[in-house]
């Protein structure tokens, strides 16, 4: 999939945000905009639908989610919190389900990322790989197992 050029088809942010269905939204914060997006784009095989230096759309199996900068938090008491912060994502674990977790953890191998366990069968009935990204997210790719006759 062609990836649009860094800034280009800007939506209207009045619109988008009418738009957005009511339900849990997830906003990520991250060190790097560009970076996490192409990160999540070659190992998730996620659409990067909009995306620039502090903000950007993503979507993958029926799921939108935001990157956002620490800029976006420059008006924010909360800002202190969060600049400089280790391991931002720590405790965070983001489940794509749908997403191919063998071809999820071989991309991730290539960029160099932390897998934390390898792709295996889980008795819950998923195959899962657990790979951090570089600010401390857990991804968690899945598919579900063929049901045995």
């Amino acid at each position: 999939m062609q990836r649009p050029e860094i800034g280009a088809n800007r939506p209207n942010p009045v619109e988008y945000g009418r738009r957005v269905a009511p339900g849990l939204s997830i906003n990520l914060l991250v060190s790097h905009v560009v970076a996490s997006a192409e990160f999540q784009a070659a190992v998730f095989g996620a659409e990067i639908r909009y995306w620039e230096e502090h903000f950007a759309i993503m979507h993958a199996v029926g799921s939108t989610w935001l990157l956002h900068s620490d800029w976006s938090y420059r008006a924010h008491a909360f800002r202190s919190s969060i600049v400089g912060v280790q391991a931002r994502g720590a405790g965070v674990e983001l489940r794509l389900n749908g997403v191919d977790p063998d071809r999820a953890e071989a991309q991730a191998r290539t960029r160099g990322a932390l897998v934390l366990s390898p792709a295996m069968n889980q008795a819950h009935g998923q195959r899962e790989v657990h790979i951090a990204d570089a600010d401390g997210y857990v991804w968690v790719p899945s598919v579900a197992l063929v049901a045995s006759a």
